[in-house]
């Protein structure tokens, strides 16, 4: 059973992902249709993956509905809140998305080893529940999907997810470690961002 913290931070983190979806749909000037489809698949998305990789059936969304009604209300909410003259900052989309990225990470870790994974492969769950709604919502939207760019962004996921599982490993609170996780992911990502950090590139010289 998820504590009441876990699935609260798990709404917030669908919440923040919608607007990340929100706001690159208003960018790219999409009708009301595509930004709730941008904005659900960012939000859900990554989940689903996990979820029918674990074999976790029926996926969360489709047991609790009240993740459609957040995303919902948030596409709202975002809309009536944007759409004023002033233009919104830079950062405010990859900070949208890094918050989001964070939080899903901590919980696809978390939810793997509920289904008895293995570390590692807790790890790779929490890795494909961050990445897999911003590569879908990048992929639909013709963006090359934030993972593949050179600033350190996967890398911010798998150290978040090695930090939550070694925090399990020496017995620290269920909580304890996900926040652990959560801010690890969200720290890193952040600095990536501020200061563009990248790892070194892979190129054949002809």
């Amino acid at each position: 059973m998820e504590s009441t913290l876990l699935y609260f931070i798990d709404l917030f983190g669908t919440a923040v992902f919608a607007i990340s979806g929100v706001l690159l749909a208003g960018r790219l000037k999409m009708d009301p249709f595509g930004v709730i489809v941008l904005a659900s698949v960012t939000a859900i998305g990554g989940g689903t993956i996990r979820d029918m990789a674990l074999g976790a059936t029926p996926v969360f969304w489709v047991k609790d509905t009240l993740y459609i009604s957040i995303i919902l209300i948030t596409c709202l909410l975002t809309i009536i809140v944007v759409r004023r003259p002033k233009r919104l900052a830079w950062w405010v989309l990859p900070v949208c998305d890094a918050i989001g990225l964070a939080v899903f990470v901590g919980i696809g870790v978390d939810k793997a080893l509920q289904h008895q994974s293995s570390p590692m492969i807790a790890v790779i769950m929490g890795v494909i529940t961050g990445c897999g709604g911003g590569i879908i919502r990048d992929v639909l939207a013709r963006e090359i999907p934030m993972i593949l760019r050179s600033e350190i962004y996967a890398t911010a996921c798998i150290v978040g997810g090695v930090i939550q599982t070694i925090a399990l490993e020496t017995d620290m609170n269920k909580d304890s470690a996900l926040l652990a996780g959560i801010l690890s992911t969200l720290i890193i990502r952040l600095g990536a961002i501020k200061w563009h950090l990248s790892l070194p590139t892979f190129a054949l010289h002809r």
